[in-house]
């Protein structure tokens, strides 16, 4: 858990920086290309370090997993997702955001990685928060109610406009975004099923990515003073969200989805919108919205749900592996005691009938003897 809120806290400061550059001008795919060059530089050592006793050239099926895995959780979760910042708040994009743990669900549903199990509790209680979650969100994004800035204590009645003239636009982005990354998260989990090196996995990924957003930026903008790079806040956010927001986050989420499945850290992003909303407050003097409170609350309590019941059902998986590990053992156990009681029940058939054979042939020899 320490892990993800780590992941939560970097992912906010970075949707922060990417506001304030975007208003500044900078080109999203440029963006997007150096980030992803720095990340597999700051990777690189790691794998090399760690995996390099391990390292074997993947087959076509990881390569297909990578390019799609790049594709999906950088090329377009990310640069869509930085379309909807530009268009809109850090804010309100981050409340989509909460969109991505039901989709990663429903589709781990489909492709049989996680199980609904609604005739037990912890599944009902997994599915309540699921719910609740996606309640927090529509309530943060439709529902305003009175504002107040930090250091106001008066509320007004008036509504925050809590969006751009390109609100609908960011709105399209956002949700293609959160159907991005939801698929990101299940091709993820099979890629570190067929190819189980986490750094390699990350520096290859950030790699193709960066060839990825080249293209693409190249193919919308080839204008040289959309990809210059000067000592300015565009090169702060570069190495920031490079080292940190995709290096270092890329790295914990591999570790976490190989231990605890696809839909367990995709549960901790809606955090990332109570952070945002407060620091929104302080830095930028954006108004806190009994919406943004109430949706927080759900929120909460929806993780909070979801993560208990995934719990739960764990340990019972566990539980029962372990129960049907002994009964193996003890019918085991039975069936070799069994063996052994037949083969001394046979040896004792052999030497009675051995000893019945044996007794007419000594009372021949005796009267013959005689």
């Amino acid at each position: 858990m320490g892990a993800m809120l780590l992941i939560q806290a970097i992912n906010t400061g970075a949707q922060l920086l990417a506001k304030v550059t975007f208003n500044h001008g900078t080109f999203v795919f440029s963006l997007l290309t150096y980030r992803h060059v720095v990340a597999a530089l700051c990777i690189a050592p790691f794998a090399l370090y760690f995996e390099r006793g391990s390292w074997k050239r993947p087959g076509l099926l990881a390569w297909v997993l990578l390019f799609f895995s790049a594709l999906t959780g950088i090329t377009l979760g990310v640069g869509l997702c930085y379309y909807g910042i530009r268009d809109t708040t850090a804010t309100y994009s981050a409340s989509f955001g909460n969109l991505i743990p039901i989709v990663t669900f429903v589709l781990s549903v489909i492709a049989r990685m996680e199980t609904l199990d609604l005739k037990t509790t912890p599944g009902k209680v997994k599915v309540i928060g699921a719910l609740l979650c996606i309640a927090g969100t529509v309530v943060t994004a439709l529902y305003k109610g009175f504002s107040f800035h930090v250091g106001d204590r008066r509320p007004s009645m008036s509504t925050s406009d809590g969006g751009t003239t390109h609100l609908a636009r960011g709105t399209v982005m956002l949700v293609l975004s959160s159907l991005s990354y939801g698929s990101w998260y299940i091709l993820q989990a099979k890629l570190l099923r067929v190819f189980p090196l986490k750094y390699f996995v990350a520096f290859l990924t950030c790699a193709i990515a960066a060839v990825q957003s080249a293209i693409v930026g190249v193919c919308i903008d080839r204008d040289p003073d959309s990809w210059k790079l000067g000592w300015n806040l565009q090169l702060t956010t570069i190495v920031y969200m490079g080292v940190l927001a995709t290096a270092a986050t890329l790295c914990i989420f591999n570790w976490v989805i190989a231990r605890k499945g696809p839909a367990y850290p995709s549960m901790f992003g809606p955090l990332t919108l109570i952070f945002v909303g407060i620091l929104e407050a302080f830095i930028l003097g954006n108004a806190i919205t009994l919406g943004m409170l109430l949706g927080t609350v759900l929120i909460l309590v929806g993780i909070y749900s979801f993560l208990w019941g995934k719990r739960n059902q764990m340990d019972g998986s566990q539980l029962t592996t372990k129960s049907e590990t002994c009964t193996a053992k003890t019918s085991s156990k039975v069936a070799d005691d069994n063996v052994i009681i037949n083969i001394s029940t046979l040896e004792g058939v052999y030497e009675e009938s051995t000893s019945d054979e044996t007794l007419p042939t000594e009372i021949v020899k005796s009267e013959r003897n005689a």
